[in-house]
């Protein structure tokens, strides 16, 4: 699948992804994915950061609220609409602009970190992504990003479950074919079936790639891997968030961060 066509996908897809998801529907997100990533983060206060497909905006906010100057953009203009309008109403200080991740607009060395909240997994070629993270960042700044788990979300993932409905495995399979562009369409999970009825699903492009892959890929593009988190849903958790509980039995997201080695003068 070429770029143009990924891209129309997820501008068609913002509308109701941002409506859906400041209603809460993303519980995945809210409740796991999110929270985790960010006590993952290092410090961030006083730092000029960058965060790629930023969507509506959600998470970048999240990141200014810790003290960082932070820049944002996304292949949708719909998304940035919905950003701006955030930030006009309620201001952090965030910069958000309509912009590919396989091609930043921004020259090399211009933040000390970026983010990648769960995008570069949908980006063609991800490969070029990295490297143009790497490109814009200073010496010893980190890039942090979260996927897909790659071992346990290949192209085919079913959670079983007990009669009783709770979970007892996650069934997968097809982790060594490379995906190129294959369309997938789905919901978030905790849509109701009214609002099912209401709206067409999402379509995304899917762009899987193994673990050895991914890891080939940080490499490749200079960077040095520091930390990998597989977050779970603790008991606590899954208890007051049942959809959560298949992240206890197989990992759901995968978080990385890397840093670009600083220059050493000989």
């Amino acid at each position: 699948m070429e770029p143009v066509e990924a891209a129309a996908l997820w501008e068609a897809n913002a509308e109701t992804w941002t409506r859906h998801s400041r209603a809460g529907y993303d519980i995945y997100r809210d409740a796991l994915n999110t929270p985790a990533f960010l006590a993952m983060l290092p410090l961030v206060a006083g730092l000029t950061g960058l965060d790629v497909g930023c969507g509506e905006g959600s998470n970048t906010r999240k990141l200014a609220q810790l003290g960082a100057k932070m820049h944002a953009v996304d292949i949708a203009p719909t998304f940035i609409r919905h950003a701006r309008e955030t930030e006009e109403a309620d201001p952090l200080g965030i910069d958000f602009q309509v912009g590919d991740g396989m091609a930043l607009p921004f020259p090399g060395d211009s933040f000390d970190f970026v983010t990648a909240l769960m995008s570069l997994m949908d980006m063609p070629d991800q490969g070029r992504a990295l490297k143009e993270a790497h490109r814009v960042l200073r010496p010893g700044g980190f890039l942090q990003f979260s996927i897909l788990h790659p071992c346990f979300v290949p192209p085919h993932r079913k959670v079983l479950r007990h009669d009783d409905g709770s979970v007892r495995a996650v069934e997968v399979g097809g982790y060594f074919d490379q995906i190129d562009g294959r369309v997938e369409t789905w919901w978030f999970s905790a849509l109701s079936s009214d609002e099912r009825e209401r709206v067409a699903p999402f379509c995304v492009a899917r762009f899987h790639r193994t673990l050895s892959s991914w890891v080939q890929m940080i490499c490749q593009a200079g960077f040095v891997i520091q930390q990998f988190a597989e977050p779970s849903a603790s008991d606590k958790v899954a208890a007051a968030t049942p959809i959560l509980a298949d992240t206890q039995i197989a990992g759901l997201f995968l978080h990385i961060r890397a840093v670009k080695p600083k220059v050493l003068d000989l």
